[in-house]
């Protein structure tokens, strides 16, 4: 059953489970309602009769059997009917006239009530409501049929079922309106996760919803656009290892080739060897490079945390990047906040291979200086690395991080697109800009061990 006749289904036997416990509810109250309400009219009634026969008693002779009522007894409601009994319990001759029930006029109902006038009297009838009062001739009962009282409240519960009914049926109505309204961006983000099902990540459109319904629909399109920039990123990551690896691979297979076919000759030979054993380096570096940026995406077990102190992390990173110092006559200049604990959670291998990578980076594109500076800031620790360089072009900013984009100089193109992997890895943030004065600065941020 689809999700639309689900939810109107389960709207429509609430709607008559509700509908159905306040009709009997109502009837319940309306028939207490009216039950009370008959019996202080029969109080009422009693009473002015009672009054009436006593006033009419002295002016009657005392041979007169009969008990007759005066014409302002005859505003009372004609639904009651009276008897008066005498002293030992026998009902009069005569019914008091409030309303005919001579047996010539009365109806099958009425004369019914009649022949059992005497279990009304008595009390032992259930089916009327009685009032009785002493008067000089005896006892006065008045009594009404409980059955006009029903008659009552059912007609007017009827229409109040009728006024719920209507109702109802205007609240399944616009039930079936709003949930059709809400069902409909469901089906038609079914359709664009059918897209990203069959991996048309670049066809899948923003469904406007409201509601939760909207930010599903809002995280469904922001996925879609991460998978295909995802997706991209995997062909063009593809397509330029094919072409990092394929030139050492043409250079080894060429100079192999001419070392065999004799091409070389002397020096030749161990200088062509010298370019397949250099050209098998690069190309084992690059395969490590590649393996390992592929194994931080995706396995977890490589990634061992633990807690780091960054102040030696970049005294052990100073010491290893000495010799490229040295060779190129540049100059390092650290330093750190010295009351500040510098402490990171973190895989202290892989981050040594991170500040590695950005601080190698700068040596290649220093002119004679390079500054790194660690410092805590509002709960964070930053790491900024700058050079005096030439800086980096501005068409190759957005993308200094992304695989196999090399600068001038530049050898892979893989070693910032690891320190990022890693510093995310860590929790932390890796970027790049250029500085007012010159050069580039790298700016690391990780969020202090507790």
């Amino acid at each position: 059953m689809k999700l639309v006749h689900q939810i109107n289904l389960a709207f429509g036997i609430a709607l008559v489970l509700v509908l159905s416990i306040t009709a009997l509810l109502i009837h319940y109250v309306l028939l207490d309602h009216f039950m009370v309400a008959q019996k202080e009219e029969l109080k009422m009634a009693s009473a002015t009769l009672s009054a009436t026969m006593k006033t009419e008693m002295v002016t009657q002779s005392a041979k007169d059997s009969q008990v007759t009522l005066s014409a302002s007894a005859l505003s009372i409601n004609p639904s009651i009917e009276a008897v008066v009994t005498d002293a030992q319990g026998n009902i009069m001759k005569e019914v008091l006239p409030m309303q005919s029930l001579q047996a010539g006029k009365a109806s099958s109902t009425e004369t019914a009530a009649i022949t059992s006038v005497g279990k009304v009297v008595d009390g032992t009838d259930k089916g009327f409501l009685v009032e009785v009062n002493a008067i000089p001739q005896g006892t006065l009962t008045l009594f009404t049929p409980v059955s006009k009282i029903k008659e009552i409240e059912q007609a007017l519960l009827k229409r109040l079922l009728l006024v719920f009914g209507l109702g109802g049926m205007l609240m399944l109505v616009l039930s079936h309106l709003i949930t059709r309204k809400l069902i409909k961006p469901l089906m038609r983000l079914k359709e664009e996760l059918t897209k990203v099902k069959s991996r048309q990540f670049s066809k899948v459109k923003r469904v406007k919803a409201g509601g939760e319904i909207g930010s599903v629909a809002q995280v469904v399109f922001e996925m879609a656009d991460e998978l295909n920039r995802f997706n991209r990123a995997q062909k063009q990551f593809f397509q330029n290892a094919s072409h990092e690896l394929k030139s050492p691979l043409m250079s080894i297979a060429g100079y192999a080739e001419g070392i065999r076919d004799g091409v070389f000759e002397g020096e030749g030979v161990y200088k062509g060897l010298d370019i397949i054993l250099s050209e098998s380096d690069r190309l084992k570096n690059l395969v490590t490079e590649m393996t390992l940026l592929a194994k931080l995406d995706s396995e977890e077990d490589i990634y061992q945390p633990s807690l780091v102190c960054l102040k030696d992390l970049l005294a052990e990173t100073i010491e290893r990047v000495n010799p490229m110092l040295v060779k190129k006559g540049i100059t390092l200049h650290p330093s750190n906040d010295e009351h500040e604990q510098l402490i990171v959670r973190a895989d202290q291998d892989k981050l040594l291979q991170a500040m590695l990578n950005v601080v190698t980076n700068a040596i290649r594109h220093a002119d004679k200086n390079i500054y790194i500076h660690a410092s805590a800031k509002k709960g964070r620790i930053e790491i900024s690395v700058s050079d005096d360089g030439g800086g980096i072009p501005d068409e190759l900013l957005p993308y200094l991080f992304h695989r196999f984009v090399k600068g001038k100089d530049g050898e892979s193109g893989l070693g910032l697109a690891i320190s990022r992997a890693i510093v995310e890895r860590c929790g932390g943030l890796i970027t790049a800009d250029n500085r007012k004065g010159g050069g580039a600065i790298f700016y690391l941020g990780f969020p202090i061990a507790a």
